[in-house]
Order: structure tokens, then sequence, then C-alpha cells
């Protein structure tokens, strides 16, 4: 039964939005420097000690100059910070600014960090979306309380295909159309660091996806001491989850360590019938030698099963809600898969077990810094990227009349023609990805320069073949193996059937000086971007033909400045140039063929890559106790990539898909954050954002029956919400801890002409629990409880699908153009999760 009623018409005013920012603002800002009044007399009572720093290691840290030009590797230099706090066997040292959601950042341009204090603090087992979701400019949304399903996330107004993903220096972006699925990356209880970099890249980042920012994930490190940890969850949806963790300590004195861990996931869906389980491995193990030399070795291993959901657009919201469980419905579709198989018919072609989502993936990263000596550091970090997965669907078709490009023919399974039936078609995708980037820097008295290259090859193998279902409407083999589809020529039926091979040169130089006894830091720097997609497309009768190559061209050079006023003031300016190569589907015809206007989905060999050319202004203040920053940007798009759907005006019934270039875009905005040092062991944090993000041309209308521009110049951009407000509290007196977070999204036009969005939203949540003291080979045993959607309201949190125009609208040149559906994710639900962990 659907809770919240959405209105595809309602447009909240500005007015509205500025009241609801002032108000949360207003009440939550002024209480975190009233509370910087009592801190000292706090900060006077706590006692800790400092250690000792000898020389060495005082030196280290005024070589570690703040820069923009490498900053991703795990290998580069971070600075020293010793202090005699205690930390816990879970990392938790109850000193993080804002309870683990702000670091004391010194790059020139913006940046913000979760660490150990925040991350193990919630949920075990979520997704780093989920994590970062506080910080400013986030926009996070997931779809069930633990993350398998994975969700969405953007940046300043830029998803997360426009960003780049990184852990330990190696990418995740999927090389072919820059998804991330961050249900499949690390487990929480490994992940030591998330950096945020809102408005760009790294000089170093191994990403051509990158027209916005990068997120940065660092893994802890093996312990120098054996030991280990263990938890267990349990909670609502019937989840049940198990992780532990074996540190071997130094082995000998080899400097060698390591650390091996296994999780084990298990969710019921919240909405519609399935379950989700997760079985995850993770393994580090370090090397350090001599004066900072250091090797690590990461393996993640990641299989998931799972099932999918369906679209969701606001005729079937407004109808079902969260959905309808039970058969097939008629009429508007409903928001979740039918649980219940009747037969091989076309309705059924809605039964959940049609449509899984099943992924195995592997990721292996080495990376490695040495001290070549004549303060010259060289850096590697080699990489391994695997993965095998597909997105189950159904077909309904007639196998007397299949097509095999602009043939009709028949086909059989195993020799047998089995006339109308239902198969079951996945989409596959088969990728191994190896490469490497590699860096020396040397560092010679007010200068340090940088020389760096990195080489990646992929192999991506994308196909979908048909099968059949047994009699209870279960997929024979839900890889998509087995007995498929053969026509009556001898080839395998296909929906697509491709191979693509990326080779990416990217060399890169950089340079940065600091001046005035490190008062004043500035960097230059560019990079170089080759990349050459080659593909083949194995079906018949396509515009490109077989062979397909295209080769990418970018120089994008960058700068920063950062001029430290005293110890607690800074101010930073950037300019940054990032890029978005063309997804690889855009290279290829396919789907269904239709006599006259080809295949569903038409190649679009020509595209340029989106660029974006943007510019940071930022202020930090870095007390004693409280830290805040607050940065203005500017982003300027060119080539915006869009998928739009053609229409022949001759003939409305005849129409594909295709990439296009869609024009330009120009952005601004502020980001805010402020949080405190411990007051009497409370630590507040606050985020905000204002942006404002307008289209700057004319687009094409999407899947009208008419092709026509629409007046979308100066239309706010969609997926894009104007205003958002996050709110962390922390307590820990070292026994009793607990936490609140609240996130405020303003409402996100799902349209380019803004005639449908998503309403604005807020979601609370709240955890707590208790450490006890250490106990024979336990240490440090918790019990802490974590609710979710604490008010367990139903409501839309992204446009998942854009489109031009939702309702009828008049277009240039004065036709009615009818509007075409957006489609939407829903939030996750109110749930209730308890966890028992301990050390050993």
């Amino acid at each position: 039964m659907k809770t919240t009623s959405v209105k595809s018409k309602r447009h909240f005013s500005i007015k509205k939005h500025k009241l609801k920012i002032f108000f949360l603002c207003s009440s939550l800002c002024p209480s975190l420097w009233y509370s910087a009044a009592l801190a000292n007399n706090a900060l006077e009572k706590e006692q800790y000690s400092e250690k000792k720093i000898d020389k060495s290691d005082i030196q280290e840290n005024k070589n570690d100059r703040p820069s923009m030009i490498g900053q991703t590797a795990p290998t580069d230099e971070k600075s020293i910070v010793v202090t005699g706090r205690h930390s816990y066997i879970d990392g938790v040292n109850r000193r993080a600014i804002g309870g683990g959601l702000m670091i004391k950042e010194d790059a020139p341009k913006s940046k913000s960090s979760i660490t150990r204090d925040y991350i193990e603090k919630q949920t075990p087992g979520l997704n780093p979306m989920q994590l970062i979701a506080l910080l400013p400019g986030v926009n996070s949304s997931d779809s069930d309380p633990m993350g398998l399903t994975g969700g969405h996330t953007s940046v300043r107004g830029m998803n997360e295909a426009s960003m780049g993903y990184t852990l330990e220096g190696f990418p995740l972006n999927d090389i072919g159309n820059y998804a991330v699925y961050p249900q499949e990356i690390v487990d929480s209880e490994n992940l030591s660091t998330i950096q945020v970099a809102q408005g760009s890249a790294d000089l170093d980042s191994p990403t051509i996806s990158a027209a916005g920012g990068v997120v940065n994930m660092y893994m802890i490190d093996p312990a120098k001491k054996m030991g280990g940890r263990a938890n267990f969850t349990y909670g609502s949806y019937k989840t049940f989850r198990g992780f532990a963790r074996f540190d071997t300590g130094e082995i000998g004195n080899s400097g060698t360590r390591a650390y091996f861990s296994f999780s084990d996931t298990h969710e019921n869906l919240w909405r519609g019938p399935g379950t989700e389980r997760k079985l995850h491995g993770e393994m580090k193990v370090v090397k350090e030698w001599g004066k900072d030399n250091r090797a690590s070795l990461v393996v993640v291993g990641n299989n998931l099963n799972n099932y999918n959901t369906p679209s969701v657009n606001m005729a079937s919201w407004d109808k079902y809600g969260i959905g309808v469980m039970g058969g097939p419905v008629s009429g508007t579709a409903n928001t979740v898969y039918s649980s219940d198989y009747t037969g091989n018919t076309k309705a059924n072609a809605t039964y959940y077990r049609l449509h899984p989502n099943p992924f195995t993936n592997i990721y292996i990263s080495a990376p490695t810094r040495l001290n070549l000596g004549h303060n010259m550091v060289l850096t590697e970090t080699p990489y391994f990227w695997y993965g095998n997965g597909n997105g189950g669907g159904a077909y309904w078709t007639d196998m007397n009349k299949m097509s095999y490009g602009s043939q009709t023919m028949s086909g059989t399974v195993d020799g047998k023609n089995y006339g109308q039936t239902l198969l079951y078609e996945p989409s596959i995708t088969k990728t191994y990805r190896p490469g490497a980037v590699t860096k020396w820097t040397w560092t010679k008295g007010i200068n340090r320069l940088m020389v760096g290259y990195w080489f990646e090859y992929s192999n991506q193998r994308q196909t979908a073949p048909y099968s059949l279902i047994d009699e209870n409407g279960n997929p024979y083999d839900k890889w998509g193996g087995g007995s498929n589809v053969i026509l009556a020529n001898g080839e395998k039926a296909e929906y697509r059937d491709t191979r693509t091979r990326t080779v990416i040169h990217t060399p890169f130089i950089g340079d940065s000086i600091s001046l005035l006894n490190n008062k004043l830091t500035i960097d230059a720097g560019v990079k170089y971007s080759i990349i050459k997609r080659m593909g083949r497309n194995y079906l018949p009768d396509t515009s490109t033909g077989e062979v397909i190559n295209q080769t990418y061209r970018a120089v994008l050079p960058t700068g920063s400045i950062r001029y430290k006023i005293n110890d607690e003031h800074q101010l930073f300016f950037s300019v940054s140039t990032n890029y978005r190569v063309p997804m690889n589907s855009s290279l290829y015809d396919s789907g269904t063929y239709y006599a006259g206007s080809g295949y569903s989905n038409h190649a679009a060999t020509g595209l340029k890559p989106e660029t974006t050319i943007s510019e940071e202004f930022g202020w930090r203040y870095q007390g004693k106790v409280i830290n805040t920053s607050l940065t203005y940007f500017h982003y300027d798009f060119h080539n915006r990539l869009f998928s739009q759907t053609i229409i022949d005006p001759e003939n409305p019934t005849s129409y594909y898909s295709t990439s296009i270039n869609g024009g330009n875009q120009t952005t601004n905005g502020v980001d805010f954050e402020i949080g405190t040092r411990p007051i009497y062991n409370i630590r507040p944090y606050v985020s905000a954002e204002y942006i404002d993000a307008r289209t700057k041309s004319n687009l094409m209308a999407s899947g009208s029956g008419v092709s026509a521009l629409l007046p979308t110049k100066g239309k706010f951009a969609p997926q894009t919400p104007r205003y958002q407000v996050g709110f962390g509290l922390d307590y820990d007196n070292g026994h009793i801890f607990g936490n609140f977070s609240l996130k405020y999204v303003g409402s996100q036009y799902s349209t380019f002409m803004n005639d449908e969005q998503v309403p604005s939203y807020v979601r609370m949540n709240i955890g707590g629990g208790y450490r006890f003291n250490s106990w024979g080979g336990l240490k440090s045993p918790t019990i802490r409880f974590n609710l979710a959607n604490i008010t367990n309201k139903h409501y839309l949190n992204y446009a998942s699908g854009v489109t031009t125009n939702a309702q009828y609208v008049k277009a240039l040149n004065g036709q009615m153009v009818k509007g075409s559906a957006p489609t939407y994710g829903i939030a996750s639900p109110f749930s209730a999760m308890m966890t028992l962990s301990t050390g050993f």
C-alpha cells in the first residue's frame, strides 16, 4: 500500500525551499559555534599524551606539501599526525572531527572525507555510496537497507557515470558504460577512508569518465600484531550478515603482514519477491623495508545473487506505490515483479525469477612505493579487473518468426521448435581489464616534479542470447549458458553481440612549488589521454559493418593555488579540465530489427567526449575545536552526452534510440561543511549545498512521435537538487556511544523541460551501542543497533531515467510534442539492525 501521494505536476517554490534551508541551518549551525565557547574547558579536562616525533618524522611532514597533481594512489605521501589517543580494535579513536565526517584537509581544491570513526558506527556492510551521503554536494540514494541492489549517487548534479571511482588506486567504473556497482566493492569493516573530490579528478586518477570529480577509497592496513575481529548482524527483512577477519601480524622480522576476511550477507527483498545473497572475500598483504619502501597486494572477490526490480514511472507509483504482490496485473505496470508463475504466457514475462542479476568480480592491485634516494620516489600501481554477470530478462516470441538482421527465420533449442513461447534473455557482460599507473616524483628544495603514465588494455564481451525456461518459470541457467536458441542458418540468436577492446595511453606531468615557508603552494600539470576503442559487432545488417574503430584524444591541463594565512586559515583556488568519453554502446547497432529504420538502437560513432572546465575558490578554518570549509564552484560543460529516441516525421512508427552530444550546461554553487572535535564527548557536523545548474541548449524531443527541438535552454538541469543539508551528531565516552544523522534533499527535476520532479524529502537515521572492556581473549566486545529511515516514509528518491518532457509541450517549430515518462528509484524503508562484534 502506498503511503505517500506524489503528484507529477507538483512544483515547490524557491521561497519555500529557502525557508526550509534557513530553518535547518539556523537551527544547526549556531549550536556548533556556541559549543566552541565551552570547548576549551572540555579539552583541558581531557588527558591525552603526545608521543615524541623524531627529527626525520618532522622533516617528512614538512616535505609533505598539499598538492592536487597526484593524490589518488595509496602510495602517495601522507601527513604524519601522532597522538597518544587510544584507538580501539575497530579503528575508532573518538577524536575524529565531526564524528569521522571531516578531516583536517590541506588540498588546494574541494575535498571531503569520512574515516573509521564514522564508518564503524553505521550498519555493517553498507556500500560506499551509502556511507558518503552526508558529505557536501553528495546526493546518495539506496533502494534496500543493506545496499545490495546498489542505488544512485550524484555529486553537484553529476551522476556516478560522470564521476571517477577508485579503490587502492585502481579504477572501479565499468570501462564500457562507466556504471559503478557499490555493493561489489569492499566490506565496510576494511575501509579506512573515503575521499570525495567534488570538483575534479587528480592528475594521476585512472579514469576516462570523470567529467565531474572522483571518489577515492582506501582499505585499512593489516595489524602489526596477530589478531582479528568478527561481527554478526541480524535485522529487518530477515537480514543476516557475518564477517570475520584474521590479521597475521608481522611475520617474523620480514616486515610483512597480512589480513584475510570473508563476509556472507543475506537479505529478503523489502518490496516484491526474492532474496539477495552476497559472498565477499578480501586480502591485503603489506611489506615495508628500508626508508619509506612499501609494497602491498590487494585482492577483492565478490559473488552477488539478487533480483532486479522494474522501472517505476509516476503513473505506476501513483497507482501501486511500493508494489502489489501476487500475479501479473493489467493496465499500468506494477512497481514490483510478479511473485506467482501461472504458465508459459506473455503476461508471465514479469515473473521475478526471470529477472535475476548475478555477478562475479575480482579486483587485484599491487600499489608499490620505492625510495630511489636523492629525493626521488617511484610509485607503481598495477591492477587487474575481472567481471562476469548479467541482468536477466524475459522475451515473448514466436520461434517461427525470429529475426537475423533484416531476415526472418525459425529457431530451435536442441533441435526443437517451441512456437510461441516465453524465453529467458539475459544481457551478459564479461570483462578482462589489466592496467598500471606509474609515477616518478623528484623533490628538490621548494620544487616537486611528477611524471607519470597510465596504461590500460581491456577486453569486454557483451551478448544477449535466448534460452528456455522450465515448467516452474525458472531459467535453466541464470548465467545465460546451456542450450540457446539457434537459428535456421546455424547462427545463435542474439539481441546484442559485441566485443570491445579499449586501449588507454595517458602520460601526465605536474609540478608543485612551495613558497613563503610552505605558506604558498602553486601546482600546475597536464595530461594527454589517448583512448582507442576497437569494436566488433557480430550482428548482421548493421549500419557500421562488423569492425568499428574510434580514437578519442584530450589534453587536460590543471592548476591550483593554496595560501595558508596562518595555522588556522587558508584559501585555495583551482581550475581543471575533465572529460568523459562516449560509452562503448554508442559504437554499435543492437536490439530488435525493424524494416525501414534498422535496429532499435543505432550506433553514433561521431560523438565527441563530454568535457568540463571547473573553477573553485574556497576558504578553510582549522582550529583546535572547530573545522569548517566554504567553497564556491563554477562549471562549464560542453558536448553533454545523452540518449535520445529519434522519430521519422514522415513515418512516426519508424523510430530508434541513439546517443547524441546534447549541448552545453553551466553550473554555479556553494558547498559548506563544519565539524568539531569532541566537546564533552559530543561531535556535531553540518554540511550544506546550494546549486544553480542551467541547460544552455535546446534539445531534441525524446520518444514523442515527432522530431523537434524543445525550448530547454535556460531550464534547470535534471537530477540536481537545488538545496541539500546534512547533519550528523556523534556521542562516544569510550563505552556508551550513539549517533544521529539527517539529510534534506531538495526537489529534483526528472525532465529537461522541468515539467515533472522528485519532491524534496528528509531522511533520518539513528544508532547506538555499548563497548565493553576487553575480557579474556575478547577485545572491546560491542553491541550496537542501527535504525534507518526512522519515520518509515515511502518516497521517490532519484530520477533514474530522464526524458526531455513528461507533459505536452510546444516545440520551437510550433508542433505539440507528447511527453514520455521518466523513471525513478524508490527509497529503502525503515529497518532495524542489531550487531554483536569483538576483536581477538
